[in-house]
């Protein structure tokens, strides 16, 4: 009957209402808020543009939260008030619909604080140790990204790609544009650990493989000044698919910043002057990243994790028995094959709320 999905999709709504009310309870939302509208009667207040943003912005945040509670409380109401009446239990499922979606976008909007949050990305995989196994786990992984980012209305550009001997690639780049890119990715960044029956192995025996995803923000231009001096540029034959000219021209760029060694580059654009801005991004994004993981380092005291056993973020098990797990939040997906098809969203979430809690 069509009153007993509508309280069941009430029902899923639930736990993420409970979320967010938990959020909010312990936020200091409230209290800020009042505490600017108090300064807003101030004669200069609107002359001090953050605080005028942060008073809208949240405003806008307590309105909707304040809605998204009343819309839930009134539809919970309205089933039980319309349990007989056909027509009008159809007109709710599409306000319940809608509901869902609300409140799901903003939990998201509430954990994406930071103010890199709404930056463009370079997402970068490399295969770990294990040759074939591993460059196959790193393809399989750019094409779960790339699924991905075409559900979530995200724009994914590859950069570069590194083929693999056999199969598979030895790394990617990935840059990613659209509404928050980072803050949706960033808890991404790891070792993700496939576990299954090689398809390689002619003997069919189990194989764990490594493959390692860093997720950086792009840097803004004025970030970083990096001396001309501290840079080797070298050009080559780009490889792979983009047709005669990417072929037979020296347009790829590999950029080298010697102080650091850090190695970037780019073979996506036909044209050797593209893929050189394009790189330059991308090194600026990686030492301004270098820098806020020193200033991070120095704090926590934790060493970069290698891709190897036992530092992995995630595991993805396909036998003996089918799951996905994630080892910070412990949330489980019994279904890898959607998860491998770009479901990632349930396990950004929680890690989003993993993140937000430390």
């Amino acid at each position: 009957m069509l009153i007993d999905e509508l309280n069941e999709q009430l029902k899923q709504i639930e736990p993420n209402i409970n979320l967010i009310k938990e959020y909010w309870s312990n936020s200091e939302i409230d209290s800020t808020l009042a505490a600017l509208i108090a300064m807003s009667e101030s004669p200069d207040f609107w002359q001090k543009t953050n605080e005028a943003k942060l008073l809208q912005k949240l405003r806008d945040q307590q309105d909707t939260y304040n809605n998204m509670l009343k819309n839930y409380q009134d539809l919970s109401e309205l089933i039980s008030l319309f349990e007989t009446d056909e027509q009008e239990l159809k007109r709710l499922q599409a306000d319940i619909w809608a509901l869902n979606k609300t409140v799901r976008d903003f939990k998201i909007s509430l954990l994406l604080d930071e103010p890199d949050d709404a930056a463009n990305c370079f997402l970068n995989i490399n295969a770990g140790a294990g040759g074939t196994e591993s460059q196959d786990w790193a393809n399989i992984l750019l094409r779960m990204y790339l699924r991905f980012c075409e559900d979530n209305k995200l724009t994914a550009q590859i950069l570069d790609l590194q083929n693999g001997e056999e199969a598979g690639i030895k790394s990617a780049i990935l840059f990613i544009k659209g509404k928050n890119p980072f803050g949706i990715l960033k808890t991404e960044a790891g070792v993700h650990r496939l576990v299954r029956i090689s398809p390689f192995d002619s003997n069919k025996r189990r194989h764990t493989s490594f493959a390692s995803v860093q997720v950086i923000p792009e840097a803004p231009d004025i970030e970083i000044n990096i001396d001309p001096k501290d840079l080797r540029i070298d050009t080559y034959r780009a490889g792979g698919a983009g047709g005669q000219h990417v072929n037979k021209t020296d347009s790829a760029v590999r950029i080298t910043h010697l102080p650091t060694n850090i190695v970037v580059q780019c073979q996506n654009e036909r044209s050797q002057t593209q893929n050189k801005e394009i790189a330059m991004k991308m090194l600026m994004a990686k030492l301004l990243q270098k820098q806020k993981d020193e200033i991070e380092a120095k704090k926590s005291s934790i060493e970069k994790k290698k891709i190897e056993w036992g530092s992995q973020i995630r595991s993805y098990v396909l036998h003996p028995y089918k799951m996905v797990k994630d080892h910070r939040t412990d949330y489980e997906s019994p279904q890898p094959d959607l998860v491998l098809d770009g479901e990632l969203m349930p396990f950004i979430e929680r890690s989003l709320i993993w993140l937000h809690q430390k």
